[in-house]
């Protein structure tokens, strides 16, 4: 038997069936391996940043399963995705399995021919690769580690930074700074309605845009009194050169402003088409195209237009470490129109043939003209009229989406009489700069060199996530906390998330990847600045309030001054003699009801007093001097709430509490009440058996599946998936 690994189950069922049987084809279903979360000591750094790497929870199984398999094989070959992340799910896989040399294949895409023709050439793991991904990732946990417990000290716990996150929220944070002090300029437009001679009505804009009112009047007043005539009109042929097929960052900008889908759902799409070997690999900074796409495409487009319409090309690629080995994202078959699994799918799909397809096509030709209209009165000023006809429409043809419409002007020449019907000025004011989109920020980001083709998605949704940034529409607008963080770091650690340091990083990581650099040379210029800089500000003081409240807020209790502080919802005003006062309202003046005084004394600290909060799984009791002291009451009964929410079934970790119904920021959910000391949650009401597969608890379902199991890795947390296969 020989056996060959992937990452995806989907990828492996497509990859079985072109190698007739030959291998066992199966999936480390991801890494397998990673760093222990939240530990000190997960890269020993005095030892040339060495990670220790621990077995990914939750795939013991899986490793246990392909060791088993190894050990019966007699050729064991790894063929993982075609690049760094890839190169290191190998070498994972290799190290946990105690393979010797095993063999590594890569291919572009998933076809029949590109998998056969990749199993004629093996290699082995390409350890500069594999270098590379380390050093992102021992790079990004110390930068985030360090960084994040100055955070938690100096302004909340809870809060993070990251090495190319924590740029990327800079950039929006800059944006919303400009358009706070924007300040808009007032102009007017003038637009006059002129009929030609034939009866031809014509809209016509004012070459100039008057600063006043009563500029703009006095142009109005002149322009009727005045005869009318063209005073030129100039033709000019152009062209509409196709765009050139697209990379991870272009995919992610088209469909966002097209098809509304955000890059992490581009991605996710993406990389369905690709393992169902509809498209090649969709992780890529080249526009290359390889010879045989190229014949395909062309004789697809000479099929469906005509010859008049091909026209192959290749286009330069704009990012300096691209490998040209690498293609753009385009079909696998230019000649399938359609692909997918459901709409999202399928439109997807549609947009990459589109745009490989039109790459490949004859320019768009086009006629633009320009009427000028002058008036009799010399200090009216010019009037233009712009039209614009496609005269052969080239690639619009196979992308009609990108056709932009017709506007068609009548036939004149210069001396021509015209009437004036209507003028009109309307009022105006500069606007300030928009906000990023996510496809603006993707371009920002690819611009400034910030990220990589495959981490742009990720950027974006940590953000998001972290509530440091929020939609609104299709804008990205950083909250209240994401401006204190931005702040903050921009103050202290400004150069760290500097565009220049940035990119200069990422640069230096492709040189590892390319073996130009060594591993340990580059993070110890990185650690050992980094690490002074820190320290360096262990001594700031803590950001314990944001500033003093307007004088008219008052404390709701006590009625004296207040003070603004940040929460994890965001910003605050509370009384400024906190804790002992804790009156507290909104922004917007509303009372908070905020911490409630128990009467009893904490009985750890024995100053400080116990008080009702609102947390993460809901109210608890704890002591006023939190951070301080840090004494939480078990079992402490909150104005009922505990008791009516009690399953009355016992928690399935700790045997001790019973699971409780609770609020969060995502609504209500199940949680031991035993916390802190167990943090047992379970999203759905559980039903008090116990799952016969796993040992978790079972909880309440939907109409179709009415009970299932709480381990979101357990099959029966969706027993429906496997009927679908």
């Amino acid at each position: 038997m020989k056996l060959l690994i992937v990452e995806s189950p989907a990828k492996a069922k497509t990859i079985e069936k072109y190698l007739d049987n030959e291998f066992t084809v199966r999936a480390s279903v991801g890494h397998i391996r990673d760093l222990p979360k939240s530990s000190k000591n997960a890269i020993d750094i005095e030892g040339g940043f060495i990670p220790r790497y621990v077995i990914s929870p939750g795939k013991e199984k899986v490793v246990a399963d392909l060791k088993a398999l190894a050990k019966k094989a007699t050729d064991v070959v790894l063929a993982t995705d075609p690049d760094r992340e890839g190169e290191a799910i190998a070498w994972h896989i290799k190290e946990a399995m105690n393979l010797k040399k095993p063999k590594r294949i890569v291919f572009h895409e998933i076809t029949r021919e590109a998998v056969q023709e990749a199993m004629k050439h093996p290699r082995l793991i390409d350890e500069n690769l594999r270098s590379a991904q380390e050093a992102r990732r021992v790079l990004d946990r110390l930068f985030g580690y360090d960084l994040s417990a100055l955070i938690w000290q100096k302004v909340r716990y809870g809060l993070s930074a990251g090495r190319v996150q924590s740029p990327a929220l800079r950039l929006l944070v800059e944006r919303e700074k400009e358009i706070r002090a924007f300040i808009p300029e007032k102009y007017w437009v003038i637009e006059a309605l002129l009929e030609t001679q034939n009866k031809k009505e014509v809209n016509f804009t004012c070459s100039i845009e008057p600063k006043t009112e009563a500029e703009a009047e006095t142009i109005v007043n002149e322009a009727k009194k005045s005869v009318w005539q063209i005073g030129a009109v100039d033709a000019s042929n152009a062209v509409r050169r196709a765009k050139a097929p697209f990379t991870t960052s272009t995919l992610q900008q088209a469909a966002s402003s097209r098809l509304g889908y955000s890059p992490s759902v581009t991605m996710r799409l993406a990389q369905k088409l690709y393992e169902a070997g509809h498209i090649t690999y969709m992780r890529t900074d080249s526009t290359n195209l390889s010879q045989q796409a190229l014949g395909e495409i062309a004789s697809v487009v000479k099929k469906q237009y005509g010859d008049k319409y091909s026209k192959p090309q290749q286009f330069a690629t704009k990012s300096k470490n691209a490998q040209e080995a690498h293609e753009a994202v385009r079909p696998t078959h230019a000649s399938i129109f359609s692909a997918g699994h459901g709409p999202q799918e399928q439109k997807l799909y549609k947009l990459i043939w589109q745009r490989a397809v039109a790459s490949q096509m004859a320019d768009a030709e086009l006629l633009k003209t320009k009427i000028v209209a002058v008036a009799s009165v010399k200090s009216v000023p010019e009037f233009t009229a712009n039209g614009q006809q496609i005269v052969f429409d080239g690639w619009l043809v196979a992308d009609p989406t990108a056709r932009s419409e017709d506007v068609e002007l009548p036939k004149v020449k210069t001396g021509d009489p015209l009437e004036l019907k209507n003028i009109f000025s309307t009022g105006k004011a500069t606007e300030p700069p928009h906000r990023y989109s996510e496809a603006g920020l993707v371009k920002e980001l690819e611009k400034r060199g910030i990220g990589r083709p495959s981490t742009y998605a990720s950027i974006i949704k940590t953000i998001i996530d972290r509530d440091y940034v929020e939609k609104i529409d299709r804008a990205l607008k950083p909250t209240e906390i994401g401006e204190l963080i931005s702040d903050f770091l921009s103050e202290h650690f400004g150069s760290y998330i500097s565009d220049t340091f940035t990119a200069e990083m990422e640069d230096e990581l492709d040189d590892i990847a390319l073996g130009k650099r060594d591993y340990v040379k580059t993070l110890k210029e990185f650690y050992g600045p980094f690490t002074k800089a820190v320290a360096s500000k262990k001594k700031i003081d803590k950001i314990t309030n944001l500033g003093e409240a307007p004088k008219d807020i008052k404390c709701p209790l006590c009625d004296g001054p207040m003070v603004i502080k940040l929460a994890r919802t965001g910003k605050f005003y509370s009384c400024a003699k906190f804790p002992d006062c804790v009156g507290a309202r909104t922004i917007d003046g509303e009372v908070l009801e905020g911490p409630k005084e128990t009467g009893e004394l904490c009985p750890k600290c024995k100053d400080g007093k116990l008080v009702e909060r609102d947390g993460k799984y809901g109210r608890f009791v704890a002591c006023s001097n939190y951070p301080k002291c840090k004494y939480i009451k078990k079992d402490a009964v909150i104005d009922g709430q505990e008791k009516a929410g009690d399953t009355g079934i016992k928690c399935n970790l700790c045997h001790q509490g019973t699971m409780t119904e609770k609020r969060g920021r995502f609504g209500v959910f199940y949680g031991c009440s035993n916390y802190p000391d167990c943090k047992n949650i379970i999203k759905s009401k559980p039903t008090g058996q116990i799952c016969p597969q796993c040992g978790s608890l079972m909880m309440e379902g939907t109409k179709t599946i009415p009970k299932r199991c709480s381990n979101k890795n357990c099959p029966n947390n969706r027993p429906d998936r496997e009927t679908k296969k």
